[in-house]
Formats: structure tokens, C-alpha cells, sequence
């Protein structure tokens, strides 16, 4: 029987042929689309006829069109849908596939063929686009080594295989220990807890085949349960494991994983003729230097510790009038901050979910894409890879744009976070290309299933960075949809997550699950003014996580991570009750792979001018304005990486921000 991932899909949309493929069919296809790219590659370099863009670009483009379409489907599975056999596949192919890529920029007649091109390219009659996709070419073979030689470039092959290893077992290590934990709870734990978050832990408990409700190591369980839960002793036992996560020893144990890595990174760096890794990463970020993320960072982290420090004393003030001795803990300040929200906003959480239901948010997320670019979105009936997971066709104008896959809900198979990807991306050369993009949340299940509004806020994020990918319009698959420089790529999810803040978007979709009612408008007023409420403690457990970053790759690698992200966080001043967004052994923004390594301050980067776009639609007609929206589509949601990130956005508003807009809409502005 001919393999199902290497047949051509006669499936709607040539969708994957999910109900057709088992994990055993990965292995074999994924060694013969290896093997079919090797092929392209080899003939691309050693053809007799001289270098065109045509012959030797265009054509590397489409070498990997295989490799594409299997490993398309392998990863996200992998990451959505993890089975030991998945995994073992992801250990197994994590070097193979670091070895594909080095023998593709170590293939000396392959880079010659490249250079000769870049030598010429004034020469060439190249269009603006394929001048940038030379040039991005030509840049990332001499970044990934092909000019090297010798023990030069057979050293950076082993570090690169290496690194890959690394990454995936520090994945996989942080879902096992994440998957593995839980906490049984007793009728009594209940009281006090808001009915979803019972609901929730009932229907954890039923998943991992408990006699009663858990707490498990899941965000969208253990946070509600930190917020709402009186038991102090449960409170600390849950967020202590949940803070353990990858430092508990044995094999599941991160922190040697994490000081390999950086010591690796920094070899990589220095082989390439960089001083450190953040040199060499943010060579090709908007940032383009440590100390210029370090201003950014440290700019904000004075206001936003001010604030913090601030909040964190009314906090150890009400604790101390629930007869609690000692200080504030990190543990306690969610629980305490939910009852001040309630007191100063009369707003929580447990009154505003029924008005947040997921099938809701969805239909308002699509709504305002409708309203801004014209998109519609069909529920298709299709098979897909988990009975949690559903699609829909994108249209415009009748025509096809794209499909959209959403896989919602928490399960153990599923890796933490929220995450949007592309099984298939959009290009023009070969053919117009529509994507497959997937956006892949952790939300509790429940029927219905509610949402935290920091959950709703997620999903518009996700769709926004999915936008990135549905409207891009390029030919080059290269520089098609998010690929931009990694402090631009999330300029598009985190302006997006503004119009979920816009009230007629709430007025319209934040209706009562089993009503039918509207929000009431006093209700809506609470939640819209308690927007920047406890802004100090997301923006300094944020930060903090981004300088810890900055410090392990500016400068020699450490010995010891653990010790070092001590060092940063008593030289800034961390508060004691505040801790990183995600401590070391558990960072897999940083340490899964090199994606956001030296790089997690880019959601702040983006957020300078996400806080700054928005604006431009308010100065405008509004948050729906017609003209701003063309604009914004047509210089950064379809540009892709077409031009330098900072040359997009001043042709979408004319120059380029300060932190000024950022400052404001954290509501930092006027702290001391």
C-alpha cells in the first residue's frame, strides 16, 4: 500500500488524509521526502548551466515541497498530539533533520552557485521581491556556515545536531512532567471555588481515570485554581509543582539540558565570528543589539516594579486581616489580587465567564476580521486529527483563501501554551499555493466550555498571528506569512488582541451562555476599566523572564543557568512574592529550540508598535476604519517578510513609535 503522506491528497482542499495515516507511516515518508530533497538539491548544485535566480533560487525554493507537506503534518501532530511514538519520532529526526540543513548550507557548489548570484544581483533585473529573497538567502547560508571550512564546518554540524537534540528532549521533558503531576482533591478542597473550576478539576480527574476532582499541572486549571482557592496549603503545594517543572531530578530533570544548550550557542556564535549568541541573533532582529533591548526592557521594568511593589502591600495588607502571618508569597498573590478585583472593580471572574463562552469569542474573532478585511469563515465537515479539533474555509469575496483548523481545548497529549502554525503555507511560484493554518490553545473543557477574558485574549491572539498567515501574499514561500524578523512576527497577534477590548465587539458576542443576554452595560464598564488592573505583576514577571534571556546570551555562556537567573533577578530587584513568567527548567520559549533564544522580549518590541497601531485606527474613523485596515493588510498582514519589518511598518503609519503608547496602555505611564 503506497504511503499515505507521499500520495497526492484527493481530500477537500487537499487537506491531509488524516483518518488514513498512522504513526507508523511518518517514519518512511519523512526518510523519503529526506531523500527527495537531497535529490533536488544535488541537482540544482551540480547542473552544468550557469547560476540564474531562476535556475538555482527558485529552484531551492521548491526543493523541499516534499519535506514541506510530511513534516507539515508530522510537527503539528507532534505538538498537538503527542504518543510515544511521536516522540520517539521527534528524538530520532531532531539530528537527522539538523544533519538535512547543514549538508544543504555546507554543500560548497550549492553556496557558490548562491554567491555568484549575490555578486551580481545588481546585475540580475531582479524584482524588489526576489532582490529580498536573495538576499535573505545569501544571508542565512553564510549565517548557518557555508563559509567556513574544515574543522570549522564540521564542528558547527555537530553543535547544530546537537542543539536539536536538546531542544526536543527539553520539550518533551516539560510535558512529561507536566502530564505526570497532579493533585487529588478532597469534596472539602472544593469550597470556596467558583462551579467552572470544580467543573474543570472533575473533568481532570475523569481524564486521568481519578476516583475525584485533580488539579493537574494544565494553565487553564492550576491558575483559576491559585485565584480562587482559600486553602492556602493547596495553594502552595500546586504552585510549587507547577514552578518545579523541569528541576525535579531524574530524567525528566532540565537544568544540565538548559547549560549544554547555552554553552553550545555560544560556541555556535563565536565559530560564526560573533562575540556572544545575542550578537549574532539579534543581528537580523529590529533590535539589532543587547543594549538596545535592554533600554527597552529596563525602561519598563522600573515603572512596572514601582507598580508591583505597590500592589504587592495592599495584597500583604489584606492577608494580614485574614490572620495570615509572614510575607506575601508567590503563591498567594493571584488569590489575593482576585479579591481586590473584586473590591475595587466589583469584577470576577466566576461573573464574567458565563459571558465568555469559546464558540462566542470565536464568532466575535472571525466578525472582526469580517468587518476589517472582508473575510468569511464555513464550518467544514471534515475529518481532522483529534475529534477536539475543527475547521473552517476562509472565503473572500467567494473565493478561496484559506483553511483554518482550531484545537481548543487541554489534554494530556497536547504540549502547554497556545501556538499558530502552518501545515501549509501560501506561496505563489508553482503554482497559488492557499495556506492551512492551525491555531492550537489550552482552554479547560466544558460543556459549554467558558473562558477566562486573559483566555479570550489569547484566542484573538492566536487568530491575529493566523491572519499573518491567511492574507499573506507573496510568490516565495521563503518570506510567505510570519516569515519576519521574531520582535515583528507578533506585531500582528498582539494588535489584534486590542479589538477584543472594543466595546461594541463585547456588546455584540459577550452574551450569557444559557440566556442569551447581552453583557449588562455596568458589567462591561467594570471589565473595560479594570484592563490595566494588576499590570505590574504581568509586566514584571514578564520582564523579568525577558532579561534572564538577554543575560544567559550576552556574554560567556554560564556554568550554571540557575545561578545566573538568581544573579539577574537580585540585581533588578525582583519583588519576593513575584516570580519569572517561566523559570529556566521550563523556559521552552528559549530552550525548545533557538526560536525566542535571546528574543523574549519581542512581544514587548511588537508591543511598542501594537499599542501605537491601534492608536492609528482611534486618531482615524475608528477601530474598524476602512482605510486603516487596507493599510494595514496591505504593508504588513500580506507583505510576509517582503521588506526590512521597520520599512513596513512606517509605510503603514509613516514613522515609527516610541514606548510612550506601550507605557499608557499598561497603564504605567504615571507610575513612580
Amino acid at each position: 500500500m503506497t504511503n499515505p503522506l507521499l500520495k497526492t491528497w484527493d481530500t477537500p482542499f487537499a487537506l491531509p488524509p488524516f483518518d488514513a495515516i498512522s504513526d507508523e507511516d511518518f517514519g518512511p515518508a519523512l526518510d523519503a521526502a529526506l531523500d527527495d530533497g537531497r535529490a533536488r538539491v544535488a541537482e540544482i548544485a551540480d547542473q552544468d548551466a550557469a547560476p540564474t535566480f531562476e535556475n538555482t533560487i527558485e529552484a531551492l525554493e521548491m526543493a523541499d515541497a516534499l519535506l514541506d507537506r510530511v513534516a507539515g503534518v508530522f510537527f503539528n501532530l507532534a505538538g498537538a498530539d503527542a504518543t510515544p511514538a511521536r516522540e520517539a519520532l521527534q528524538r530520532d529526526y531532531a539530528p537527522k533533520f539538523a544533519a538535512y540543513s547543514s549538508e544543504i548550507t555546507n554543500n560548497s557548489k550549492l553556496f557558490a552557485r548562491i554567491d555568484v548570484l549575490w555578486q551580481r544581483r545588481d546585475d540580475l533585473g531582479l524584482s524588489d521581491e526576489q532582490a529580498r529573497v536573495l538576499y535573505l538567502t545569501h544571508r542565512s547560508f553564510v549565517r548557518s556556515g557555508a563559509a567556513l571550512e574544515g574543522a570549522d564546518r564540521d564542528r558547527l554540524t555537530e553543535v547544530k545536531s546537537r542543539l536539536a537534540v536538546l531542544g526536543t528532549s527539553f520539550m518533551q521533558n516539560l510535558l512529561a512532567d507536566e502530564r505526570d503531576w497532579s493533585m487529588p482533591l478532597a469534596e472539602a478542597d472544593l469550597d470556596g471555588l467558583p462551579d467552572f473550576v470544580i467543573d474543570a478539576a472533575r473533568a481532570a480527574g475523569a481524564e486521568l481515570g481519578a476516583d475525584g476532582p485533580v488539579v493537574t499541572l494544565s494553565r487553564s486549571l492550576i491558575v483559576p485554581f491559585l485565584q480562587f482557592s482559600p486553602r492556602r496549603d493547596l495553594r502552595e503545594t500546586a504552585y510549587k509543582a507547577w514552578a518545579a517543572r523541569g528541576a525535579n531530578g531524574g530524567e525528566t530533570d532540565n537544568r544540565a539540558i538548559a547549560a549544554e544548550t547555552l554553552a553550545l550557542r555560544e560556541e555556535r556564535a563565536k565559530l560564526l565570528g560573533y562575540k556572544d549568541f545575542a550578537a549574532f541573533k539579534l543581528e537580523t532582529e529590529m533590535a539589532g543589539s543587547a543594549d538596545n533591548v535592554r533600554d527597552l526592557l529596563m525602561a519598563v521594568w522600573e515603572p512596572a516594579k514601582a507598580q508591583a511593589e505597590a500592589d504587592a502591600e495592599k495584597l500583604a495588607a489584606m492577608m494580614a486581616e485574614d490572620g495570615v502571618n509572614g510575607p506575601l508569597e508567590p503563591w498567594d498573590w493571584r488569590y489575593y489580587s482576585e479579591k481586590r478585583r473584586k473590591a475595587e472593580h466589583d469584577l470576577d471572574e466566576a461573573e464574567l465567564k458565563p459571558y465568555l463562552s469559546l464558540d462566542a469569542m470565536i464568532a466575535a474573532a472571525f466578525d472582526c476580521a469580517n468587518r476589517l478585511f472582508g473575510l468569511s469563515f464555513e464550518p467544514l465537515d471534515v475529518t481532522l486529527y483529534h475529534p477536539d479539533a475543527r475547521a473552517w474555509e476562509v472565503t473572500r469575496d467567494g473565493k478561496h483563501v484559506a483553511v483554518f483548523i482550531g484545537d481548543y481545548f487541554a489534554r494530556g497529549s497536547k504540549r502547554s501554551g497556545a501556538w499558530c502554525s502552518a501545515m501549509r503555507s501560501q506561496k505563489k511560484l508553482g503554482g497559488d499555493t492557499r495556506p492551512i493554518v492551525v491555531n492550537v490553545c489550552n482552554f479547560a473543557k466544558g460543556a459549554p466550555s467558558l473562558l477566562s477574558y486573559d483566555d479570550a485574549r489569547t484566542l484573538f491572539h492566536e487568530f491575529g498571528h493566523a491572519l499573518h498567515q491567511m492574507l499573506s501574499d507573496v510568490t516565495y514561500g521563503s518570506i510567505s506569512g510570519t516569515s519576519v524578523a521574531r520582535d515583528f512576527v507578533e506585531l500582528p497577534s498582539q494588535l489584534y488582541e486590542h479589538w477584543l477590548e472594543v466595546p461594541e465587539v463585547l456588546e455584540k458576542f459577550a452574551t450569557h451562555v444559557e440566556t442569551g443576554e447581552a453583557m449588562p452595560r455596568d458589567l462591561l464598564e467594570r471589565l473595560l476599566a479594570a484592563q490595566t488592573y494588576d499590570m505590574g505583576f504581568s509586566t514584571v514577571e514578564y520582564v523579568a523572564s525577558a532579561l534572564v534571556d538577554l543575560d544567559f546570551h550576552d556574554g560567556d555562556a554560564p556554568d550554571n543557568p540557575m545561578e545566573l537567573q538568581e544573579k539577574t533577578l537580585e540585581r533588578i530587584g525582583m519583588p519576593h512574592a513575584i516570580e519569572m513568567r517561566h523559570r529556566t527548567p521550563q523556559f521552552a520559549h528559549v530552550f525548545a529550540g533557538d526560536g525566542y533564544s535571546s528574543g523574549y522580549y519581542s512581544y514587548m518590541w511588537s508591543e511598542v508598535m501594537d499599542a501605537d497601531a491601534f492608536e492609528a485606527f482611534e486618531e482615524a474613523g475608528g477601530a474598524f476604519d476602512p482605510k486603516m485596515a487596507k493599510a494595514l493588510e496591505t504593508h504588513i498582514l500580506s507583505a510576509g517578510g517582503r521588506e526590512e519589518p521597520d520599512v513596513l511598518y512606517t509605510a503603514f503609519r509613516g514613522r515609527m513609535p516610541g514606548v510612550e503608547a506601550l507605557l499608557k496602555g499598561r497603564g504605567l505611564d504615571s507610575a513612580a
